[in-house]
């Protein structure tokens, strides 16, 4: 696991309870917020699969 999924994913897990808070309490700029920081969550997550699954690859070859 490296830095971008970790950080990736914690990103994706605050984003998340910032979305549900902002919905429960009727903010929308927090809601929105958090949507926001959940999509870039995922974004830098997926990036960091994509780094290990090369590193991966080119170890076996």
């Amino acid at each position: 696991m490296n830095k971008d999924q970790t950080t990736g994913r914690i990103n994706e897990a605050k984003g998340k309870v910032k979305e549900v808070v902002g919905d429960l309490v009727g903010n929308k700029e927090l809601e929105i917020k958090g949507k926001v920081q959940n999509t870039r969550g995922k974004a830098q997550a997926t990036y960091g699969d994509a780094k290990e699954d090369i590193k991966d690859a080119l170890k076996g070859k």
